[in-house]
């Protein structure tokens, strides 16, 4: 069992006060793991391609500092999106910050490119071949990283089934009206892997010259038997959520969905 927590949130550009103010909340409901959102952390995305590269790198190493210090305060694991810039490039990466600073990255592997919203475009995440998905163990627990993009590929998902994924964390940026689409995913996606999706949705508002993008949360767990345990509105909050590995044992003795694809079902 381990307790994990999602805080929902808008853009807090360098402001690190409000992350202080629940993760001291947090610290004191024992969780050991909390996840945010995409472009929480940085700007949006659309506010990113005005930006210039010097300024996206300050903000950045900015954010990690702030990430890392805040983690080993208060002895928490941090999954948050961030954007690197290495030698003139720009990646659209997500951080695992541990209580110890030690920090890893996964850089998504799938980006939007669609003309409104050109991620693959933008950034200099490698497209040329596909990496194996980022697993790791946290107190008995098997964690894998998602973009929220990635969540409509199955060939990550063969991944988390062949690798017995117990959580799977996925930040997202969803807006327009996907609200309930992006629900029947996360819900499809934990049942027919029996596993957990720990779903993490930004808040807030863009304004765009055709009208705003509005972010609706919804950060929400989807338990291995396909149902939201627990879920957030539209408003910025802390979602506290139990994780069982023996909920995760229970539901693949039940459906044995692994077995019987191995036996080429």
């Amino acid at each position: 069992m381990i307790q994990t927590a999602i805080l929902q949130l808008g853009s807090v550009g360098l402001n690190s006060a409000k992350l202080d103010y629940y993760l001291r909340i947090a610290s004191s409901q024992n969780v050991e793991l909390l996840m945010l959102g995409e472009y929480v952390m940085s700007s949006f995305f659309k506010e990113l391609e005005t930006m210039s590269k010097s300024m996206i790198k300050e903000q950045s190493s900015a954010q990690l500092a702030s990430l890392k210090n805040l983690a080993k305060q208060y002895n928490i694991v941090l999954i948050a999106p961030v954007i690197l810039v290495k030698s003139s490039k720009i990646y659209k990466t997500i951080a695992r910050v541990m209580p110890t600073g030690k920090t890893f990255y996964y850089h998504q592997q799938i980006l939007m490119d669609y003309p409104h919203w050109n991620e693959a475009k933008f950034f200099d995440n490698s497209s040329d071949k596909f990496q194996d998905i980022n697993t790791f163990t946290y107190k008995g627990i098997k964690f894998a990283l998602l973009s929220g993009f990635e969540l409509h590929f199955d060939r990550f998902w063969l991944q988390v089934n062949e690798k017995k994924v117990d959580v799977v964390l996925l930040p997202t940026s969803s807006t327009f009206s996907s609200h309930q689409r992006w629900r029947n995913l996360c819900l499809m996606r934990a049942f027919t892997n029996n596993c957990y999706v720990l779903r993490a949705n930004r808040i807030g508002e863009y304004k765009s010259k055709d009208g705003p993008w509005n972010f609706y949360g919804d950060s929400l767990l989807a338990s291995p038997s396909g149902e939201i345990e627990t879920y957030l509105a539209d408003k910025e909050e802390l979602m506290i959520a139990q994780i069982s590995k023996d909920s995760v044992k229970e539901a693949r003795k039940d459906w044995h969905f692994n077995s019987l694809q191995k036996r080429g079902v």
